[in-house]
């Protein structure tokens, strides 16, 4: 279960348990998302525009590209297995294997688009959400026959100076209706 980066960790244990023949391994009956990047060569090409448009006031998009670049060892263009493997769904990869790490498991997923938000503030486009990234994960384990998935879409109210992230969507949840749905998963 996690927000932000925190959910991406939670991903990639499950490629790591999935992947590494360890004595130690939760017994994981399912997985809660919300609002976090799953496609890494989309974030990197959002931090790309943010960077060309120079609209917003934050450090986090030649920092993280930095980041990226760095650990997998180039750019979308130069080292795109690398930003695939990284990536939990990535709609350019036409393969998607990382897909199968979770097919078996309980899926929920909380997103809370921001469009209106992130248009404003941001000058971003449809394209430049989390959200995009999760709803494609979510087609992407229907096509390989997990019937276990939930979209949960929050509402925003609009404000305009209300500053909006992972973790103002992951203070919106109803945190007693996820723990009788976390509750229901175990009893299978």
């Amino acid at each position: 279960m996690g927000a932000g980066l925190v959910g991406h960790r939670a991903m990639k244990y499950i490629e790591f348990i999935k992947k590494e023949d360890s004595d130690f391994k939760l017994n994981i009956k399912g997985v809660v998302i919300c609002d976090f990047t799953l496609d890494w060569i989309r974030k990197w090409q959002q931090h790309k525009r943010d960077i060309k448009i120079n609209r917003i006031d934050l450090w986090e998009p030649p920092f993280m590209n930095f980041i990226l670049e760095t650990y997998l060892k180039g750019t979308p263009k130069t080292a795109q297995d690398n930003y695939h493997n990284f990536s939990t769904y990535s709609y350019s990869n036409q393969n998607n294997e990382n897909i199968n790490f979770y097919k078996n498991y309980a899926i929920r997923a909380y997103i809370e688009p921001k469009i209106k938000y992130r248009l404003k503030k941001y000058y971003r486009t449809l394209y430049e959400n989390n959200a995009t990234d999760i709803i494609g994960f979510l087609a992407e384990l229907e096509l390989v026959g997990n019937k276990n998935t939930e979209l949960v879409i929050l509402q925003p109210e609009y404000n305009q100076s209300e500053n909006r992230n992972t973790q103002t969507t992951w203070n919106k949840i109803d945190k007693d209706e996820l723990m009788n749905w976390i509750n229901k998963q175990t009893e299978k």
